[in-house]
């Protein structure tokens, strides 16, 4: 039996009233400010700007991240539409420097994978038939919660005020990556790797100076005088005539040039008992913790460590739904750009992103499984159809 019943009048007005406000039940109050997260955003900005700027192999694996999300394409009902918004994507003005939206959406990607929070905006054109795209610099941008409806997100321009928000909010594009909750904000692909990422920082600083400090040679030069009382009281003129004489031979460069002194001298490269620490191992336990954060496998950041060949080809599924979860991330950004120029021109129809295959290898498995599925299908009516028959 439906035991559910419709509202009473009561129960219909405490609920509209839920509606108008719009605010979360289980918020912090005043849940309409601005958040107090921008300041900490700000510093998070920096420290993984820093990171990516400094280790090479999370630069690089951004860069193949966004490079592996691949190209798409979109289409409109109407071909004659279709047409003129496949030009318009290809030739769009990104920046002022960059044309086409592979641009745009490549440094959108590249933000939102590094800072969490990618920001954009559709300049229009005077003709206002179509408009130009731009990468905002999060250091510009504060965002607030609006004050008549707390579920929509105002962007505000910092430099003109941190509660003034920007006017044109349709022309804005945002994305998030993983936000927390009431965060406006998103977590970057990097979280979690400041402190493993300062340790290796460390290791790397410690061999730069330890090959600075023993791979350019020091020599000890010491001189012993015997016990004669002569040779004793002009020690200090012959310590300096040594010293003398050992510097004019290191300063020779590539002319040879041989030392002689008197006495017993000894000479030593200084460090040469010394070994430097083996790095190799904590070096590259630091690396796994940040190529697993990345989602990459190993071998696609030029690191030939031992794999199977099944354990490689898990890893490149797991590698393919990292790049599906950030298609869907992207996927309402391209679908606002392309209605957008669509109804500027007066058409009113919906228009679908389809992204180009991710790679060649995951359409032959594909293929490889539909052609299984299909042979024990055929083995599976030949046993029922044998069945029958007898």
């Amino acid at each position: 039996m439906n035991n559910i019943r419709p509202f009473s009048k009561k129960e219909r007005k405490n609920y509209s009233h839920a509606a108008v406000t719009a605010v979360p039940q289980t918020a912090s109050r005043p849940f309409a400010q601005l958040l107090g997260d921008s300041k900490s955003f700000f510093a998070e900005r920096q420290l993984y700007e820093n990171l990516k700027n400094n280790v090479p192999v999370i630069n690089g694996a951004i860069s193949k991240i966004v490079r592996l999300t691949g190209g798409f394409t979109v289409t409109c009902p109407d071909k004659k539409y279709e047409k003129l918004l496949s030009d318009f994507l290809a030739n769009v003005c990104v920046g002022g420097n960059s044309v086409g939206i592979d641009a745009f959406i490549d440094l959108y990607l590249d933000q939102l994978l590094t800072y969490g929070t990618a920001v954009g905006e559709m300049i229009m054109n005077k003709d206002m038939r179509s408009f130009s795209l731009y990468n905002s610099e999060l250091n510009n941008i504060v965002l607030k919660r609006n004050g008549k409806n707390p579920m929509q997100i105002d962007i505000c321009n910092a430099s003109q005020g941190t509660g003034t928000p920007v006017a044109n909010q349709n022309t804005i594009l945002i994305s998030v990556l993983d936000p927390d909750a009431g965060r406006l904000h998103g977590n970057s692909l990097l979280k979690g790797l400041p402190f493993v990422s300062g340790v290796l920082m460390q290791i790397f600083e410690s061999i730069a100076s330890n090959w600075e400090r023993m791979g350019n040679l020091r020599y000890a030069v010491t001189y012993r005088p015997q016990n004669d009382a002569l040779e004793k009281a002009y020690a200090k003129d012959r310590a300096l005539q040594i010293a003398k004489g050992w510097s004019d031979a290191m300063k020779s460069g590539n002319e040879i040039k041989d030392f002689i002194a008197v006495g017993d001298v000894d000479i030593k490269v200084i460090g040469a008992d010394n070994q430097i620490l083996d790095s190799e191992i904590p070096v590259r336990q630091l690396m796994e913790q940040i190529i697993a954060k990345t989602g990459l496998p190993p071998f696609m950041l030029g690191l030939n460590w031992s794999t199977t060949e099944r354990m490689a080809q898990q890893q490149t599924d797991m590698l393919t739904s990292e790049l599906y979860h950030y298609r869907r991330i992207l996927t309402p950004v391209i679908t606002k750009i392309a209605t957008m120029f669509l109804r500027m021109n007066g058409c009113t129809d919906s228009c679908t992103v389809i992204w180009d295959d991710i790679s060649l290898l995951d359409e032959t498995e594909q293929a490889k499984a539909r052609y299984y599925n299909a042979q024990a299908e055929k083995y599976h009516a030949e046993a029922v159809a044998l069945g029958k028959g007898e």
